[in-house]
């Protein structure tokens, strides 16, 4: 059985990568198809990071929440549970706003102006968030 450290080098790397997609220009810039992929990619990096939090929560046997909530949960435990701390949880909630609105909304209700902070600041929230799970038990 793969191992916690592989796993979660696994998450990032594949994170990583999918920051590396994200576009310079401009959001405003781009077409609709253009921008319905910078939004799946968001959402791309929005799951890595739940998929860390779940292995994280498995190597500490904390329970992993479950019901129509499960990912605001998931998050809000994080934090309780310290590996998180608060104010990366304000910048991850953004994310997982984002995350349910791509999950519920058609790719032509996206607005460039709504995602563009969120494309500004990921590489910042990522590198706060690889900083703060590697800090953890590991």
């Amino acid at each position: 059985m793969v191992d916690f450290r592989a796993r979660v080098n696994s998450e990032f790397e594949a994170i990583e990568n999918t920051l590396s997609k994200l576009p310079d220009l401009p959001l405003s810039k781009l077409s609709e198809l253009e921008l319905a992929g910078v939004a799946t990619l968001i959402h791309n990096f929005y799951n890595g990071i739940e998929n860390i939090l779940k292995q994280t929560f498995r190597k500490k046997s904390l329970d992993i929440p479950s019901g129509e909530s499960w990912h605001r949960d998931l998050l809000v435990t994080a934090r309780d549970e310290g590996i998180i701390t608060s104010k990366l949880f304000n910048h991850l909630t953004e994310y997982l706003a984002f995350r349910h609105f791509f999950t519920h909304a058609y790719a032509l209700d996206l607005q460039p102006d709504r995602m563009e902070s969120l494309i500004e600041n990921i590489q910042v929230v990522y590198d706060k968030f690889k900083k703060e799970i590697l800090r953890t038990d590991f």
